[in-house]
């Protein structure tokens, strides 16, 4: 029966066979020499099910074609991440996050040596390097915990932000135990966590720290039976002394025009309490909201949102896309003579726990042309001074900080450094529920290895040395604030010979230049004239647009 299921004796079927031959050798040898052998017959008895399996299975032709071995090959595959970043990975290399950013942020977080030795390992003459210009007189920054005032004229609770806070991610993408650490480090170190659209969970209330309560298109904690939103919820949830500002989720860097369902299957009643629907129910994120249509619309509902929480700051997070929409949102704040407190930038660089492929590398508008987009809007519009920016996406270093700071954001959120503080290895294993450090899983055993008590002053750490680190930074440009730092003050190099200022690649506009219709850029001469504020619908064709333009205009990116 056996021999009907044997291969031919090749090359390829070389280790079968070898493994063939020692099944009945080890037997004999630990019947006429030592038991032991025993060990090593059960092994190669084992070893030869699996090759006569591999042969007669039909899903794999690796296996198939190379019984026993074969199997090596998918071993290997799924610790390919680990080989690659333990052994292979240049400390350079991003992908999504360098080895030596990861470095420094467990060393910030653990209290360690965070000095380098021997020079750059960056290639200073390679494109795309970046700086920041020093002064010859250097400022001293004594106090290290840079805040803003956000909160508009209408905001009757405005809050003392940190510049450097934990973005969105929700419970159920993180275990009960990484929120939990989160929030306590945010409580240690006195800055906001962003809950993420999974609404507040008892771990994010538990430990008392600052939370921006993220209201997605499902209005998770605070929707009615069917999905719509609730003001009777909302606002139970928003009068929590925890809860300092609110922010409505447009939309995200990784997966911007893109919604989600959490299978029924994995909605615990932890999960299901926080998100306020039912346990073992499909829960539904729309890629659109419903309580608003319109870019005035969305006005409307800011206003109800900061009179239901009792005047704190409302805001907005989005991923620039069409430009005509965020223009249309821009032209509505003109009409209605109401703005939001602030609004967060997400840039196409942003991670999530699981989302397709094509959306995570081909959608969105990355950070630095996005950001610098909403904020010459804004000066274009004389509105900069009466909202703040928020700015995410990879952002570890106080360089990054520095950078993005000069582009116009006024604070920073940061998700993945944060994870990285309490115990992230980047095993990009998020959306399997395999996270090996119990980070992003919600199996109770894996989730035991994230122990809150240790984890948790690790994160104020982290946030607390990379201020210092941004103050030395800033201090040696001999400004004394991140709110002195401007696009002129970060120096680029476009190629071996060419280095120019980031304000040359990404202009500044002129404070009131769209009230007066100077559209000086080729984004504005294209996007302004579609942009109706009565609809996130172009009003025009694009074709036709383009055809009309000046191709001598500033570039896109402005």
């Amino acid at each position: 029966m056996i021999s009907s299921h044997l291969p031919p004796l090749r090359g390829q079927f070389a280790v079968f066979w070898v493994v063939f031959a020692l099944s009945f050798i080890f037997p004999v040898l630990a019947l006429i020499w030592h038991k032991e052998w025993w060990l090593l017959a059960f092994a190669s008895w084992g070893l030869l099910i699996l090759g006569l399996y591999d042969l007669k299975q039909t899903h794999h032709s690796i296996r198939r074609n190379y019984p026993i071995i074969g199997n090596m090959r998918y071993l290997l595959e799924s610790i390919r991440p680990e080989l690659r970043q333990y052994f292979f990975e240049n400390d350079q290399d991003d992908t999504p996050f360098s080895r030596a950013k990861r470095s420094l942020v467990y060393q910030r977080a653990k209290q360690q040596l965070d000095k380098k030795p021997f020079g750059t390992e960056e290639n200073v003459y390679a494109e795309h390097y970046e700086w920041i210009n020093h002064s010859m007189q250097p400022a001293h920054i004594s106090n290290k915990d840079f805040r803003i005032k956000v909160g508009s004229k209408d905001c009757t609770q405005p809050h003392e932000l940190s510049v450097l806070n934990i973005s969105a991610m929700s419970f159920g993408a993180l275990s009960a135990n990484a929120v939990l650490a989160l929030n306590e480090g945010a409580k240690i170190g006195g800055f906001a966590h962003d809950t993420g659209e999974g609404g507040i969970s008892e771990y994010h209330l538990r430990p008392g720290g600052d939370l921006i309560w993220n209201i997605g298109s499902g209005y998770f904690g605070c929707r009615d039976e069917n999905g719509n939103f609730s003001e009777e919820k909302f606002a139970e949830n928003a009068t929590r002394p925890a809860v300092k500002m609110i922010e409505i989720k447009l939309s995200q860097g990784a997966k911007p025009g893109h919604g989600g369902i959490l299978p029924g299957g994995k909605v615990t009643p932890e999960i299901a309490a926080a998100r306020g629907v039912a346990v073992g129910q499909d829960c539904n994120s729309p890629a659109a909201h419903s309580a608003f249509k319109s870019p005035i619309e969305l006005m409307h509902f800011i206003v109800k949102l900061r009179k239901l929480s009792g005047g704190k700051p409302v805001g907005f997070k989005l991923c620039i896309g069409h430009p005509w929409e965020w223009f249309a949102i821009a032209k509505a704040m003109q009409q209605t003579n109401i703005t939001p407190d602030f609004i967060v930038v997400d840039g196409a660089e942003g991670g999530t726990g699981a989302a397709p492929a094509e959306f995570i590398d081909h959608v969105g508008t990355p950070l630095r042309e996005a950001l610098r987009l909403v904020h010459n809007t804004l000066v274009g519009l004389n509105l900069r001074d009466q909202i703040k920016l928020g700015a995410s996406g990879k952002i570890v270093t106080a360089f990054d900080m520095a950078r993005i700071m000069a582009l116009g954001a006024d604070w920073c959120n940061s998700a993945r450094a944060f994870m990285f503080a309490i115990g992230c290895i980047q095993a990009q294993s998020c959306h399997t529920g395999r996270c090996p450090t119990g980070v992003a899983t919600q199996d109770p055993l894996r989730q035991r290895a994230l122990v809150v008590e240790d984890k948790a002053p690790r994160v104020a750490n982290y946030h607390r040395n990379t201020l210092a680190a941004l103050a030395e930074l800033i201090g040696a440009a001999g400004l004394h604030h991140p709110d002195d730092l401007k696009a002129h003050h970060i120096a680029c190099r476009l190629s071996v010979n060419h280095v120019t200022l980031l304000s040359t690649v990404f202009p500044e506009a002129r404070p009131g230049e769209i009230l007066e219709n100077d559209l000086r850029s080729r984004v504005l001469q294209l996007g302004w004239p579609m942009a109706d504020p009565n609809s996130f619908k172009p009003a025009g064709d694009l074709s036709e647009r383009l055809a009309q333009m000046d191709t001598q205009a500033i570039p896109y990116t402005v």
